[in-house]
């Protein structure tokens, strides 16, 4: 599935807040609960093997009865089930796509109607970011890193492609529901690190975060 068209119109749906999947990145996810055993048993079945990641919107519920406009689709790549019937799975981001609405009818969980227009970027083989100090983008997630009393791996971050690491920090750091879908919805992976920065910054400035930023 290398076009736009050759993705499916209805996709199996996983309302999960906070959760952020993005193009051409990996998300683990452990699956318990009967409905959604159920569609990752159905998406197994089919040749593409996806499901749509979206955040539930309760602030503005309707036609699409709560769910973000902007999800992103995952391949199931790697599963294993549990003896007691869970589900550990891997879905790597295909692209993302544009909710219409939801799709009545009899199964357990929900279906979505998608649109996947204005999306090609993210069916190509990576992104590019604009020239940045990657510097003083990796010391501003040193004093976050250090105030959320975080640990990582920094000669991995610092050899990371600006891809893999502006995706893989927008996946992984804890932020709230909404800033998620930002970073999610940014148009490039330029105006998604600009997101991060914000985001990182906001959160130095506050509190007891004040003194690490001076």
């Amino acid at each position: 599935m290398n076009k736009i068209g050759d993705l499916p119109d209805i996709l199996p749906a996983f309302p999960l807040p906070g959760a952020l999947l993005l193009p051409r990145s990996r998300l683990p996810l452990h699956i318990f609960e009967p409905r959604y055993l159920a569609m990752v048993d159905d998406a197994l079945k089919t040749q593409g093997r996806l499901i749509a990641m979206i955040q539930p919107n309760p602030g503005r519920a309707g036609d699409e009865k709560g769910l973000h406009k902007i999800g992103c689709a995952g391949r199931i790549t790697q599963f294993s089930e549990m003896e007691d019937g869970r589900y550990m799975l891997t879905l790597a981001g295909v692209s993302r796509f544009r909710l219409l609405g939801e799709v009545d009818g009899f199964m357990p969980y929900r279906r979505v109607d998608v649109n996947w227009d204005g999306f090609e970027q993210d069916l190509k083989e990576s992104e590019a970011d604009t020239p940045y100090d990657r510097e003083a983008f990796l010391n501003l997630l040193s004093k976050y890193f250090t105030v959320r009393d975080l640990s990582a791996d920094w000669e991995t971050l610092k050899d990371a492609d600006d891809e893999l690491l502006v995706n893989s920090l927008s996946m992984m750091l804890d932020f709230e529901p909404e800033d998620k879908q930002a970073l999610l919805e940014a148009p490039s992976l330029s105006t998604r690190r600009e997101t991060l920065v914000t985001l990182i910054e906001y959160f130095l400035r506050g509190g007891d975060a004040e003194e690490m930023m001076q």
